[in-house]
């Protein structure tokens, strides 16, 4: 028996903070998710294979574009009209009832756990080989409960596990996709358990298998490599399982970096970057400068504009794009030894979770994606980072002033 796993296609994404690429370059990166599982049934009708999971957040949103309802439709019909078995669920993304999703009846598709319970479905290959898959659809954004206690024992057949969830964290207000502990997994022993949500693609256990198959295409700077889904052969004699990651995405993301430790020229600093970024395949790049207190102000300035990245993309193969630059300091600022549990001090406070927030207030308004961005930890690092830079370079400029 083969099948497929994926998750977190979220088809109509709308690829926030990309607005400034050119429109060619931006239409491409927003089909990225529909090629990508466009290859995804491709794979499945070469192989063959007899199953396909979908683990949750197949669209972006609980009221997706119908042209992405659509889309979706006929790559589903794609596999029911080769007779292969597609079990799929909700994620906390694309909270819908079932009713609104487009896909003809077939007893080829079947969307499992409609009102956040627990449903089975059993199933026979074209060889007899029977399985069985337990899982759950979210009907709300947010599942609160442990949904293993749901789960059923393991049966005599292969069973596989579909859910999405995310394992337990240690405060509270974070547990609201449907949390599980690993140890509960394991316990339940299934032969397979396919898991979305997140988009880092791992495998949780090897034995039994319980496995996250990411994204299939990459969305920000944080997502970066290959993204695609698994195929998975099972021995029906033994039924030991083994799992090949495919990547179908076509846009990948990198990040790559340049280190400076004097000043440099324009001309210099662009053949740096341009040393860096060497893509075989279209590739979105994030360019840390450390050591950026070697900058001028006007390099800085010009760093930060897209359309400086945009000159640089012109001269990249594949279709590739250089889509962020972030500053690192390397100099540590010179303080008075009396001064330093002041300075400390000062550097705490500033970036509290409280302050942090204050200073953010009204720009978290601006949209939804600026307050995404605020509850992300590698963005508020990003933040000190280059406010460390400024005072090193304002802090400089007095002391030049005072030699």
């Amino acid at each position: 028996m083969k099948f497929i796993h994926l998750a977190d296609a979220h088809l109509d994404s709308p690829f926030l903070g990309l607005s400034f690429l050119p429109s060619e370059q931006f239409s491409q990166i927003r089909q990225a998710p529909n090629e990508s599982l466009t290859k995804i049934v491709d794979l499945a009708l070469a192989e063959q294979v007899d199953l396909v999971l979908i683990a949750g957040d197949t669209f972006d949103s609980a009221r997706p574009d119908p042209s992405s309802q659509l889309f979706f439709a006929q790559e589903i019909s794609r596999l029911t009209a080769a007779e292969i078995q597609v079990v799929m669920i909700f994620g906390n993304h694309d909270h819908m009832q079932e009713s609104d999703l487009l896909i003809p009846d077939s007893p080829y598709f079947k969307l499992l756990g409609n009102r956040e319970q627990v449903e089975t479905i059993t199933c026979q290959t074209k060889t007899g080989f029977n399985y069985a898959v337990n899982g759950f659809s979210y009907l709300n954004n947010h599942i609160t409960t442990d949904m293993l206690e749901q789960f059923p024992a393991k049966s005599s057949q292969y069973t596989f596990g579909l859910m999405h969830a995310q394992e337990k964290a240690g405060q509270s207000n974070q547990n609201v996709y449907a949390p599980f502990r690993s140890s509960d997994l394991k316990n339940l022993n299934y032969d397979y358990f396919a898991l979305g949500h997140i988009h880092l693609r791992q495998v949780l256990s090897e034995n039994p298998l319980i496995v996250y198959s990411g994204n299939i295409q990459g969305r920000h700077i944080n997502e970066l490599g290959a993204k695609g889904c698994y195929l998975g052969e099972i021995n029906e004699a033994t039924r030991q399982t083994s799992i090949t990651f495919v990547p179908t995405s076509p846009i990948t993301w990198e990040q790559t970096k340049i280190e400076l430790s004097s000043e440099v020229s324009l001309n210099d600093l662009q053949e740096q970057i341009l040393a860096k970024l060497h893509p075989q395949v279209a590739t979105y790049y994030s360019l840390k400068i450390i050591g950026a207190d070697f900058l001028t102000d006007a390099q800085r300035e010009l760093m930060q504009d897209s359309g400086f990245w945009q000159q640089i993309s012109q001269q990249l193969t594949a279709n590739s794009q250089l889509v962020d630059v972030r500053f690192v300091t390397t100099e540590h600022l010179e303080i008075a030894e009396s001064d330093r549990p002041y300075f400390e001090q000062a550097k705490t406070e500033l970036f509290t979770d409280q302050e942090f927030a204050e200073l953010a207030k009204d720009w978290l308004k601006k949209d939804d994606y600026a307050a995404q961005l605020a509850e992300d930890p590698q963005f508020k690092q990003e933040v000190q980072q280059l406010t460390e830079v400024e005072l090193n370079r304002r802090l400089k400029g007095i002391e030049h002033e005072t030699d």
